[in-house]
């Protein structure tokens, strides 16, 4: 029966087949319990912090009006990615959990494709989640203090730089889940490469530690939220690290889900 379905694949076209996979994902995503907790956990976060800033800013005298809102509730996606980041990962790693990577393989057992579209829907799905809850934050604040602005061009530029961060630590996140293969494992690295360890390492004094700091993907994603500040970084080189840990991911997870068998 494998290898009928594995010939039945092979004749079906290549987009047709991956819109078939991507239509799969997405029902599957939706039916696992804790893609929603990830997701409640973002808007928590993010609308909530969003609406404290602004009744804060309201309650403030010295707070001057006519300040835009978005380079604030931007910071707000540090803490929150975290569980978008979780939601890509368990997308991963919560078939090699149950055992339903085999019959996932068994109905698609172009492993290439597999992976697009369950990279590819959790990437998506993530990135527009993080992209509306900064917006809704950003609304909040303003709801909270009406006089904090909402200034279009800047609205778009804030949404871009979210999108990016987002997309990229969640395809690194999804690349982990596919190379490690468990929710823990992939978590805990993903914890360690956006934040603890370029928060550690500069605190050493040495340049070498600073140096390794300044190319792990958290020092990225600080650099593009946090408007620039960090020394030693420029946008290109933030978007460099970025992308090239997020491509590094899944290029391993694909490798290990090419090569090796699964269980």
């Amino acid at each position: 029966m494998t290898a009928t379905r594995t010939a039945g694949a092979a004749r079906v076209p290549l987009p047709r087949l991956l819109a078939r996979t991507c239509a799969a994902e997405w029902t599957r995503l939706w039916t696992v319990r804790t893609s929603w907790w990830f997701l409640l956990a973002a808007a928590v976060v993010l609308v909530g912090l969003g609406t404290v800033a602004g009744v804060e800013s309201a309650g403030d005298p010295a707070q001057s009006g006519g300040d835009p809102v978005w380079a604030g509730v931007t910071v707000f996606v540090m803490p929150a990615q975290f569980a978008l980041f979780g939601l890509a990962l368990t997308a991963v790693t919560s078939d090699h959990a149950t055992g339903g990577i085999v019959p996932a393989l068994q109905w698609t057992p172009r492993r290439g494709v597999l992976l697009l579209a369950r990279a590819g829907v959790a990437v998506a799905t993530a990135t527009a989640a993080g992209v509306v809850l900064v917006l809704a934050s950003a609304l909040a604040a303003h709801t909270a203090h009406p006089d904090l602005t909402l200034p279009v061009g800047e609205g778009l530029d804030a949404l871009g730089t979210v999108a990016l961060v987002v997309a990229a630590g969640a395809a690194l996140g999804a690349g982990l889940g596919f190379l490690l293969r468990s929710t823990a494992g992939a978590l805990v690295a993903v914890f360690l490469l956006v934040l603890v360890l370029p928060l550690v390492l500069p605190q050493f004094g040495l340049a070498w530690a600073t140096s390794v700091a300044e190319a792990l993907p958290g020092s990225g994603a600080a650099y593009l939220l946090f408007g620039g500040e960090l020394p030693g970084m420029s946008r290109a080189s933030s978007v460099t690290v970025l992308l090239a840990w997020a491509a590094g991911a899944l290029l391993l997870g694909w490798l290990r889900l090419s090569r090796s068998d699964v269980r």
